[in-house]
């Protein structure tokens, strides 16, 4: 190794004219035989590597770089005879980059079939920045749009069909905004069809529908962040797209807004349509859909509630499912690691959390029996097919409901790595009950007794909590108490923190529940009078203390003893 470095270190060093070195490329070149398809693809993959390296600076390299994009995107592209305009085409669009004579960018306009070109702020924005890649990723959003069934012809309704929608769910959030005078964040949460973000290049129309606490604090410094319309990332939240889609089947979609009237009808925002007829309506083999931003694990019940409001199945066949609580883990997991291979399926359920004082290990007991001797079942869900735009606002309060009862699994699910054996480490089970409810066991912060909470997602908006404890063990905190925490945080670890403190807090402000209920007790047995009785009914030195045999049990015993009544009310 040791050799044959040196002699290429030799080779690289000693100095050699131009011209031999393209006498030597000639040589190789008559050499090398007939090129297959597979080498011309990778001698054009070479090219395109090299031409990413090189620095965008005249006319003719900037020209240059756009037709390689197109290339790699199956476009068509040509220059006008100025050669400062490049057009990117296809059957059913084309994009227009306008250059000076240097090079230097002066608009992008995109043209969709039948439609006067538009100027695309995105996508000047990126190619102004020399962002060729988010510039190629608007140009396979576009060819996207257009793999429909059928010919010219009926790509076009299909695409007038989603532009009807478009228009529609635009004046469905306005009349939200109307009718409630949400801001941003409200909107997101609460609106009939969330926060729209309107189609730009490449990109669809995108519908954020929910944010968890967390999503709107800024990571590190853990300030508020100031969300308005305009600076709203895609990708906060859980977020849809809107697209139109070929199908098996045959749907009769709008290819005219249906929205009647600028005006809700009532306080909530909510539009009046016009009926659908075969004037504003067509048949066509496609749907529309709603596409996650990312695949989301949906309980069994909530996707057949999902089909029972469109009137058409999720999933074209029936899907597998899985439990539950295992594809929560692993799109939190997966999440957890930026984008980066998907770790390995996890049988261990087990996860730590560090908080400012406290140490916890939670464990999602996801195969426990919830109806029928089965555990929770669900599916991944990435696109969910609908065909009127009333549909929208109720799929995106079942996806409100379903995120929020993920985002309280989730909040356990932590790269977190502590030693079992840690001293004060706390331990807790998080047990599915319901497709909406769910238990978080843990050891009683007084008492060594069980205590658990139960706690029931209604909707996004609203978890009721209750806690269920022994009657002798010592008051921990209210269910309110509880109730406030968990809808203010959406975290799992943080409520279990906030009630063990509340229960110090108690304790604090509270006589020894414990000692109380002891001393109680043995009051009871020896049948003792409590203190600050009347002199008459305590012996006396002369008269010795006997105790008479119990004639009855404890609990009635109390009874004679008015102070031990109040004790135990107490």
């Amino acid at each position: 190794m040791a050799a044959l470095l040196e002699r290429l270190h030799a080779k690289h060093n000693a100095s050699r004219p131009w011209q031999e070195t393209c006498k030597v490329v000639r040589q190789a070149m008559e050499k090398r035989g007939v090129m297959n398809a597979a080498g011309h693809q990778l001698l054009l993959t070479c090219l395109e590597t090299l031409q990413r390296a090189l620095k965008v600076s005249s006319l003719p390299s900037m020209t240059d770089r756009l037709e390689s994009i197109a290339r790699q995107n199956m476009l068509g592209s040509h220059l006008s005879p100025s050669g400062t305009e490049c057009y990117i085409t296809s059957d059913m669009f084309y994009v227009e980059v306008q250059l000076d004579t240097s090079g230097q960018l002066v608009d992008v306009k995109v043209a969709h079939h039948g439609e006067n070109p538009a100027s695309c702020p995105e996508l000047i924005q990126h190619l102004r920045e020399k962002n060729f890649e988010e510039f190629s990723k608007h140009l396979k959003g576009l060819v996207n749009l257009y793999k429909l069934p059928g010919d010219n012809k009926l790509k076009t309704k299909m695409y007038l069909a989603l532009q009807s929608l478009e228009l529609d769910l635009t004046k469905m959030m306005h009349m939200f905004r109307l009718a409630t005078n949400a801001n941003t964040v409200e909107t997101i949460l609460h609106g009939s069809v969330g926060l729209l973000t309107a189609r730009s290049g490449g990109h669809l129309v995108s519908l954020q529908c929910y944010v968890s606490p967390y999503d709107i604090f800024e990571e590190g410094t853990g300030t508020q962040l100031n969300l308005t319309d305009t600076n709203v990332p895609r990708s906060l939240g859980v977020s849809v797209s809107v697209t139109v889609e070929g199908t098996s089947s045959v749907y009769k979609l709008p290819i005219a807004p249906l929205i009647t009237g600028s005006h809700p009808v009532d306080n909530k925002g909510t539009p009046s349509f016009s009926s659908v007829t075969n004037s504003n309506c067509v048949d066509l083999p496609a749907c529309f859909f709603l596409k996650m931003n990312r695949p989301m694990p949906f309980s069994l019940s909530f996707i057949q509630r999902m089909g029972s409001a469109t009137g058409i199945p999720v999933f074209e066949n029936s899907p597998s499912l899985s439990p539950l609580y295992q594809l929560i883990v692993q799109s939190q997991l997966q999440l957890l690691e930026e984008g980066n291979s998907p770790p390995p399926p996890s049988h261990n359920m087990h996860f730590y959390s560090l908080l400012p004082d406290q140490q916890h290990c939670y464990f999602l007991n996801g195969d426990a029996p919830v109806q029928d001797g089965r555990s929770l079942q669900g599916a991944l869900v990435s696109k969910i097919p609908f065909r009127h735009p009333a549909q929208v606002p109720a799929l995106l309060d079942i996806i409100r409901h379903q995120a929020a009862y993920n985002t309280l699994i989730a909040s356990c699910v932590k790269r977190t790595s502590i030693k079992e054996d840690s001293a004060g480490l706390l331990q807790f089970e998080v047990c599915p009950l319901t497709d909406s409810s769910f238990s978080v066991s843990f050891q009683h912060p007084v008492n060594e007794s069980l205590v658990c909470v139960v706690m029931e997602v209604i909707d996004s908006r609203q978890v009721a909590c209750k806690l269920y404890k022994g009657l002798s063990d010592a008051l921990i905190c209210t269910d309110d108490f509880i109730t406030k925490v968990v809808q203010r945080c959406m975290s799992i670890p943080v409520t279990m923190r906030a009630i063990r403190r509340k229960a110090e807090t108690i304790q604090a402000d509270t006589p020894a529940l414990s000692l109380i209920a002891e001393t109680v007790e043995i009051m009871v047995k020896n049948n003792l009078p409590p203190s600050g009785s009347s002199p008459s009914s305590q012996n006396t030195p002369s008269q010795p203390h006997q105790t008479p045999p119990p004639t009855s049990s404890p609990a009635s015993n109390t009874k004679n003893h008015p102070m031990l009544m109040n004790l135990l009310k107490d």
